[in-house]
């Protein structure tokens, strides 16, 4: 196992210093420049869509898909990137450590390095991760593949300066996906690898499961790297079938709260896979989202929109 696990020195272009030390030195940002748009949210358009569209609606920052900037192209989407202005969020995703589909270990591995340094030319945030399916493994055997693998890509993501949040998924997804399903077992996996650039992606429908969600955040809150937001209703129809937030059952003003007051200043990702919203006009998408952040706004949010900040 450990001779799967080396894998040489990779360097990145990101600076070396922390994101956190980045953060201090930063000014509080006004609400609405913290809301981002996935690129999953408007399936149907292109990455030079998203691109031009979210600008044209004033948005800010986007979360990206590699499947979108393989079609385009690594090189062209830095550049695009770099000159439109927006921000990159999040990039996903990598993962799959546990040897589903016939991947090793290692290409997995190497996937995720490559990802990395990707994600470090876009400046993005972070990196989103998932585990990987049971695929036949003892839960303890299954988890040490997890934490030995998170443990060697967070190397590689301290010399990239991009954080690695690694995303539970809905039950729903556990034979194809990830093995873990829930908050605790994810906070658990994460316990143990305790490594400064491992944490988590909070995905509201993901963990839409969890009992008292708003009143777990303060357990999250030392791991969140980003949080992806939807809503859900209380019977889903499919497994694509998210809403916007606030139109579901979710409390998704309260969740925010709580990581508001917790000192969480990172990005609000509006990821709403829907087969009914991918076939609807997505300007008109876009509009609903930003208007649904306003809503949403923790009240020192709401007033910095009132003064017009």
């Amino acid at each position: 196992m450990e001779s799967v696990l080396k894998s040489p020195t990779v360097v990145c272009n990101a600076s070396q210093a922390t994101k956190a030390d980045e953060a201090k030195s930063q000014p509080v940002k006004p609400w609405l420049a913290r809301m981002a748009m996935s690129e999953m949210t408007t399936f149907r358009w292109s990455l030079l869509d998203d691109v031009a569209h979210y600008r044209a609606e004033g948005i800010e920052a986007l979360s990206m898909w590699r499947r979108k900037i393989s079609d385009f192209g690594d090189e062209r989407t830095v550049e695009l990137i770099r000159d439109s202005g927006l921000t990159v969020a999040s990039l996903s995703s990598a993962g799959g450590f546990t040897g589903h589909g016939g991947h090793s270990l290692r290409s997995a591995i190497d996937d995720a390095r490559e990802a990395l340094c990707l994600a470090s030319d876009l400046q993005a945030g972070c990196l989103v991760v998932v585990a990987g399916s049971r695929a036949g493994h003892t839960q303890k055997h299954v988890r040490q593949l997890l934490r030995d693998a998170l443990v060697q890509i967070g190397d590689v993501a301290a010399q990239c300066n991009v954080p690695l949040a690694l995303l539970p998924m809905h039950p729903s997804f556990a034979k194809e996906t990830s093995f873990l399903t829930s908050l605790d077992e994810t906070l658990d996996v994460l316990h143990n690898c305790q490594h400064p650039f491992v944490g988590l992606a909070f995905d509201l429908f993901q963990l839409s499961q969890t009992p008292d969600l708003a009143g777990r955040v303060a357990d999250a809150l030392p791991w969140i790297k980003t949080v992806q937001l939807s809503d859900v209703r209380a019977t889903s129809r499919s497994n694509n079938d998210r809403l916007l937030p606030g139109e579901g059952v979710l409390p998704v003003r309260e969740i925010i709260e709580q990581l508001e007051a917790g000192g969480y200043q990172g990005h609000y990702d509006f990821e709403i896979w829907s087969e009914e919203l991918w076939k609807q006009d997505y300007v008109q998408i876009l509009q609903r989202c930003r208007d649904s952040f306003q809503r949403l706004a923790p009240l020192h949010g709401r007033q910095s929109l009132s003064a017009g900040v």
